[in-house]
């Protein structure tokens, strides 16, 4: 048996040996240390014993060092080579962010486990080889990381005959100090940015230095009362922190008087005066609606009016937040001054800012475009309040969301609508199924829609009538389009441009202060500015214009103001609804093909038709689908679109299943109320279902029932 003490009983044969030839015996014994290694023999200890008491410290520090090194280097490549594909193909997604912590850290990680024996050597190998580390890499870490207990064991050779065990070489102390060796690379890396970032926050508060108050007045001041705003200042006050919240105009914001609420309650109107033209479809007489645009105008401005005292300066003062009415602007990292509405300026000091000012809406530079007049999201609903009949021809620009929304809705109440589109397709965010449904219910309901043309200008033409007097002029106003087919004009009565929202980045000292921003406020995975106690949320911090996003993102930059110096929240953006309420609705979450495709993901498809759910069909709406995106074989979710009635309620169940990491299996096996939509979601994870179904599982099910039947 290779022990200790067989070496120790041959110790005087292998001596004499050597003397007679040592070129050739450190040779061989070089080229076996490197086969015992390479093959994860467990001799190699002893071979390194055996080195010190033939060849000294030093040469047989020399010959172990690069026998073990080249050795372990084969036996990783080894493992490469046997293992490495069964790996991938069983734990893909898991190596490959494995192999991403390799690429960055693995000379460290190597490092520590070299100079650590706990881990065998063998074990490190193999280990190794299954991960994308380069072998140049593993092998000058690998020598100098045996370095240390190299040189302890030739040493202990030096002595052969007075060992008794192999564990009198190496103690419990001398172990735990080469594993704090180990550890201490990996624990300076680690402190490393932690260090980086003291320095920095150093050096960018270094102007401001001078101004820094020795106590604050407010634990936060948050700027913008939209939603954004009003969720962290609502966070702050319930933690029991001194806030205030400044608005310049309205509370509620962008959401609330001129975007999701007021739209919402527009398209209702459309809606039932849709279904009353169209009543023949549920058994009933088709009725016109007789409608005055005033009164639904006022209905608008009433259900804004409803969910008003929600967001009122009344309710979050009750809850605790101080609310002030004004124009903020920032003047150093820990100073507001607050140009009062009802006159005057204040100044407050406090210990974090959190910046949610929202975004307005864009307004390309066409030409002419401000002297013939055009409207916004934000504009429309006191200019359309103002009117007593809806505008006869109203155009379009922007076959976003938005815009999709509003040409259908203003077309079923009774104006001929035109939309425009610089892209070939409306919705370009979504599949082009998704776009090619939304296209088709808009021009059913008699939406003018033209896609892959550019507004190029906007005028103002005089024409007269021929039975007029020539001094009774009227002006008429002109819409100049281009398309690969040549140019178009088209005359309107009004002309709402909704081609996109830009954030609100002026007028509150981010220059000043040097706050960088690109169409967005720069901000970490924290939502902190360069300024580490200065936040950004909402539109203003992108990458999302929705409000549940804006809502989502406050949680992480209050949570961070208030506690950040203990623990901070990188802000979570894997699961992001939306919804484009067009009827039929649009809603996804995740994934979608074109962004699978674009970032290389491999998926499969699963698609479930409205046509055939039992509730859509009494409805008289079985129109739409709903199509989940998949990991190939297996039932995790990556995202999901739904297009039909009811499809941004329906969407819920998916979004709960993606943040809990629930599959198509668990959607199938529960119970959802007979006859409703959301049973879509159950037979859309049948059809997955059945697509995997074990065929020769079955095959043998089926000779089993056949025997059974005799």
């Amino acid at each position: 048996m290779f022990d200790l003490a067989f070496l120790q009983s041959h110790y005087d044969q292998l001596a004499l040996s050597f003397a007679q030839n040592p070129l050739l015996f450190a040779a061989l014994f070089f080229a076996l240390y490197v086969l015992v290694t390479a093959a994860s023999l467990p001799f190699a200890t002893l071979l390194t014993l055996l080195a010190g008491a033939l060849f000294g410290l030093w040469h047989g520090v020399l010959l172990v060092s690069f026998a073990s090194s080249l050795g372990a280097t084969l036996a990783m490549l080894m493992a490469r080579y046997v293992l490495s594909g069964w790996v991938s193909r069983k734990f893909g997604s898991r190596m490959e962010l494995l192999n991403q912590g390799i690429q960055q850290d693995g000379a460290f990680y190597l490092f520590a486990l070299r100079l650590t024996p706990v881990v065998p050597f063998f074990v490190v190998n193999l280990l190794m080889g299954l991960t994308a580390i380069r072998a140049f890499t593993f092998y000058w870490v690998s020598q100098l990381g045996m370095l240390v207990l190299t040189v302890v064991y030739v040493n202990a050779g030096t002595q052969l005959a007075n060992l008794r065990t192999l564990s009198n070489i190496v103690s419990p102390a001398l172990l735990g100090s080469l594993a704090l060796i180990g550890i201490a690379p990996l624990l300076l890396k680690k402190l490393m940015p932690w260090i980086a970032a003291i320095r920095a926050k150093a050096n960018i508060y270094k102007p401001w230095r001078a101004v820094r108050p020795k106590t604050f007045e407010r634990n936060v001041i948050v700027i913008g009362g939209g939603a954004g705003g009003l969720v962290s200042a609502y966070i702050a006050a319930a933690v029991k922190a001194k806030v205030t919240l400044i608005e310049a105009h309205k509370m509620g914001g962008d959401c609330l008087n001129y975007g999701c609420v007021p739209s919402k309650a527009l398209i209702k109107s459309a809606k039932v005066a849709h279904q009353m033209c169209h009543a023949s479809r549920y058994g009933l007489q088709d009725t016109k609606a007789v409608f005055s645009f005033k009164a639904v105008m006022q209905r608008v401005r009433a259900v804004i009016a409803a969910i008003e005292p929600h967001d009122s300066v009344a309710r979050y003062t009750s809850l605790g937040v101080e609310v002030l009415q004004g124009y903020a602007k920032i003047v150093n990292p820990w100073t507001v001054e607050i140009a009062l509405k009802d006159g005057g300026t204040q100044q407050l000091t406090t210990r974090s800012i959190v910046i949610a000012t929202g975004a307005a809406p864009f307004v390309p530079p066409l030409a002419g475009i401000e002297q013939s007049g055009y409207l916004t999201s934000d504009t429309l609903w006191d200019a359309f309040a103002k009117l007593d009949d809806i505008p006869k021809r109203i155009t379009i620009l922007g076959g976003g969301p938005i815009g999709c929304e509003l040409a259908q809705a203003l077309q079923r109440l009774g104006a001929t609508v035109t939309l425009i589109e610089q892209d070939n397709r409306l919705l370009a965010r979504e599949d082009e199924d998704v776009s090619n449904f939304a296209k088709s219910a808009l021009e059913a309901d008699g939406v003018r829609v033209l896609t892959g043309n550019k507004a190029v200008r906007a005028e103002l033409v005089e024409a007269s009538g021929s039975n007029t007097p020539s001094s009774s002029v009227r002006t008429e106003r002109m819409l100049a389009i281009k398309s690969k087919d040549g140019e178009l004009v088209i005359p309107y009565d009004a002309l709402i441009v909704a081609v996109g929202r830009s954030a609100r980045l002026t007028g509150y000292g981010l220059a000043a202060l040097g706050i960088p921003t690109h169409k967005t406020i720069d901000t970490n995975e924290y939502l902190q500015t360069i300024y580490p106690n200065i936040y950004a949320a909402g539109d203003v911090a992108g990458p999302y214009q929705f409000t549940h996003t804006a809502a989502h993102q406050a949680w992480y930059a209050a949570v961070n103001a208030l506690f950040g110096d203990f623990k901070k929240f990188k802000a979570d953006y894997s699961i992001i609804p939306a919804a484009t309420f067009i009827d039929p609705e649009i809603a996804r979450v995740g994934l979608n093909e074109q962004e699978a495709h674009s970032q290389g993901i491999a998926y499969e498809v699963t698609k479930y038709d409205l046509d055939d759910l039992d509730r859509a069909i009494a409805d008289s709406a079985a129109k739409g689908f709903v199509k989940v995106l998949t990991v190939p074989g297996k039932d995790k979710i990556l995202g999901v679109a739904i297009v039909g009635s009811n499809a941004a309620e329906m969407l819920a169940e998916y979004v709960l299943a993606m943040k809990h990491g629930l599959g198509l299996n668990q959607v199938l096996g529960t119970i959802h109320t007979y006859p409703t939509f959301s049973e879509a979601n159950k037979y859309a994870a049948g059809e997955w279902k059945r697509a995997h179904q074990p065929e020769k599982l079955l095959a043998w099910v089926k000779r089993f029932h056949d025997w059974r039947r005799g």
